[in-house]
């Protein structure tokens, strides 16, 4: 089982090792997908989760009993086709490639599957037509 998960630590449990012991504790994999941690400032983790599904569960359990608030992921990727202008730079800052253009079309394709969410490509789109929807 996949889960992707929004993870809130307060400024008191930054130092936490969460993913050390996710995987340890819990047999859960995290692939961190978007991180912003700093000392003594909230803290921002964006994973995706693999796992049994109990396992993925208490895992999740046990961060929100330390006072880490988890909020599950449902935006996606949005592409707006009457924006879109097909200009590629959407592509190059794309890690898992669920953004490209190939011949002999030279139309943007967004492969959804392979999309987890780094929303690097909106800032990037010059005419705006990449957003997150719910």
């Amino acid at each position: 089982m996949r889960k992707r998960v929004t993870l809130i630590f307060p400024r008191h449990l930054v130092n936490v090792p969460l993913t050390y012991r996710l995987a340890k504790d819990f047999d859960v994999a995290a692939n961190i997908m978007r991180a912003r941690v700093a000392p003594d400032e909230v803290g921002t983790l964006v994973v995706e989760l693999s796992g049994d599904i109990d396992q993925v569960e208490a895992g999740l359990e046990w961060a929100q009993s330390l006072g880490i608030e988890v909020a599950e992921q449902a935006k996606e990727i949005q592409i707006d086709p009457h924006l879109c202008v097909d200009c590629g730079l959407c592509t190059g800052v794309c890690p898992t490639e669920a953004l490209r253009i190939s011949a002999p079309n030279w139309k943007l394709e967004f492969l959804r599957n392979r999309c987890v969410m780094c929303e690097q490509c909106i800032p990037t789109c010059p005419v705006g037509a990449i957003s997150t929807s719910l």
